[in-house]
């Protein structure tokens, strides 16, 4: 066999190559877009048991109570009924130190008093590759006594954000059974469910960690919670209507993966900085808010569903209207 021809067979099988994933990825975008069809119930709306994921600046000593007040405006009148602070991160040892929530014990009073109807939560976690190892024993001791400790300052709960977990991380569910030790109220911020059999394995080959969770996995882990709060963005859709699909197609697994008395949580992106060119185009609150309507149209009445809009800081005035007339109205 001559050099032209093993260079002809060789172009001959990349361009075959080249064609199947192209057909894949023509195949998933018109299923994501067909996802996306169809007429919401009019009763396919928040319930009132809506989440906020909150920055740094409320427990650090930033915010004042006059900010409170000003947050509590906001948030009378909307289906929020839960808020996710970030009150870490842990150290890489797993330690959590004081000095990084010095005023959490004043937000948490604020709120109670302008906000009394909504629970919060201590947003902890790290980076986990080449970071914190949940793996190592007395790094979950240490993630355990900060837990303990902050819980002090007046939280309802402990809200877990450890990224990238892999899908199958025993020590992971072994942290969540021992948190609940310290806290009634344990949510956890999860990575998406894989979509269709086969993505999980290629993202995985392509990123190096999984961006996606198994059914089985991701069932695992709700059993360990009381809330769920999938973080459905960064999905790399390139229009909002195969993003509305996409996040359709993640309140559609969950639904049938969470039980009816845990909260289950579909992330909205409220943030413009994607850090892909496409993406603050494709994904929205308003894409967000529509995929679960349909969703939960053919997926019937449920009253512990709910959006969780990442992230106050980010959000935008468009933001936050467009959960009020996609998903509130």
């Amino acid at each position: 066999m001559n050099a032209r021809t093993v260079i002809r067979r060789g172009l001959r099988l990349l361009a075959l190559a080249l064609a199947i994933v192209v057909a894949l990825v023509g195949l998933l975008a018109a299923t994501l877009r067909i996802q996306f069809t169809g007429a919401p119930a009019a009763w396919a709306k928040s319930t009132g048991n809506d989440a906020l994921w909150l920055g740094h600046a409320w427990v650090d000593g930033r915010r004042t109570e006059r900010d409170v007040e000003q947050l509590a405006v906001r948030l009378r009148g909307t289906g929020v009924k839960d808020v996710y602070v970030h009150s870490g991160p842990f150290e890489w040892d797993g330690r959590l130190d004081p000095a990084k929530y010095p005023k959490a014990g004043n937000f948490v009073t604020w709120m109670r008093e302008h906000l009394p109807a909504v629970r919060v939560s201590a947003w902890l976690g790290q980076a986990v590759k080449n970071g914190l190892d949940l793996d190592d024993p007395q790094a979950r001791k240490n993630i355990l006594a900060g837990v303990a400790a902050i819980m002090k300052a007046g939280y309802d709960g402990i809200h877990y954000n450890f990224e990238p977990i892999g899908d199958g991380d025993t020590e992971f569910l072994e942290l969540l059974d021992e948190t609940r030790r310290h806290t009634k109220l344990l949510s956890t911020a999860s990575p998406q469910i894989e979509p269709y059999p086969g993505m999980r394995l290629a993202a995985r080959a392509v990123l190096g960690h999984d961006k996606y969770w198994s059914s089985g996995y991701f069932t695992q882990v709700v059993s360990r919670v009381d809330q769920v709060a999938i973080m459905t963005y960064d999905s790399f859709t390139p229009l909002p209507s195969l993003y509305g699909g996409y996040a359709a197609r993640q309140a559609e697994l969950a639904l049938g993966l969470v039980p009816d008395e845990k909260f289950l949580f579909i992330g909205a992106p409220a943030y413009h900085d994607h850090g892909v060119p496409w993406a603050d185009y494709a994904e929205s609150v308003e894409m967000a808010a529509e995929g679960a309507k349909l969703t939960l149209t053919e997926h019937g009445r449920r009253e512990r569903f709910g959006l969780a809009l990442y992230v106050d800081f980010a959000a935008t005035e468009d933001d936050w209207r467009e959960y009020m007339t996609r998903w509130m109205a």
